[in-house]
């Protein structure tokens, strides 16, 4: 089995995923008998990466592993295959998920009181719904409320292998020099521009409001004040659950 088989087999099965795939995964590609082991299989991502370093594509590792994206640098133009407008999230909701992945756990009276306004239901519910935060446990206090986090998925949209890598707080000043990340669309004929959902918002976005001494948007998930950000593009047919 040559170097060149394995990175095309690699390369092939990260486009046709969508998703990222662990080591694991990727060596369940070549079946029992073919197995190249873990080494090759990093030499073979570690030459792909090589390849990539010139074209518009790169890889990208995640919580749950590597994928293929298209550089952000090519957001505006890749965008243009999905021409409708992508749907906007609430200055709200986006003050809520970066307090959460920033202060992780926090309970929902934390938040509150951090944003001086009372946390609208909505807001939780869609981002559980979207699986970016879950219930890690609850604060030892009366009533015993429920501490918030992000979770793998969160870290997976915005391409992201630890809260570690968010960006720091105080880096994030102008949310015009802020882009999502991007991944690599295949064969789709998409009717919305990001994510399962249909929805994209970067979170270095939601971050940088919280330096905002200006912040007093009303706590809706679809109301005034708003943020869109360009869509991302995932290495999958995006659908339109919304």
């Amino acid at each position: 089995m040559n170097e060149q088989y394995i990175r095309n087999v690699i390369e092939a099965g990260l486009l046709a995923a969508g998703r990222s795939l662990t080591l694991e995964e990727l060596a369940a590609l070549f079946g029992e008998t073919e197995c190249p082991g873990s080494a090759a299989i990093r030499a073979g991502l570690a030459q792909l990466e090589q390849d990539y370093a010139a074209r518009a594509l790169e890889l990208k590792e995640t919580a749950s592993g590597v994928r293929i994206q298209v550089r952000r640098d090519f957001a505006t133009e890749v965008s243009r295959l999905w021409p409708e407008r992508p749907r906007r999230y609430s200055r709200a909701l986006l003050e809520t998920l970066a307090l959460i992945a920033y202060r992780q756990p926090i309970t929902r009276a934390e938040i509150e009181a951090v944003r001086g306004v009372a946390v609208n239901p909505d807001i939780t519910r869609t981002l559980l719904e979207r699986n970016w935060i879950r219930v890690v446990g609850h604060r030892e206090l009366p009533g015993r409320p429920e501490l918030l986090g992000t979770t793998r998925e969160f870290l997976d949209y915005f391409g992201l292998r630890s809260v570690a890598e968010l960006p720091p707080l105080a880096e994030l000043r102008g949310l015009e020099e802020i882009d999502p990340q991007l991944a690599l669309p295949v064969g789709a004929t998409a009717e919305s521009a990001a994510g399962e959902d249909g929805e994209a918002v970067s979170v270095a976005e939601a971050a940088a409001l919280l330096s905002d001494d200006g912040a007093d948007a009303d706590d809706d998930v679809g109301g005034e004040p708003q943020l869109s950000s360009a869509p991302g593009l995932v290495a999958s047919s995006p659908s339109s659950e919304d």
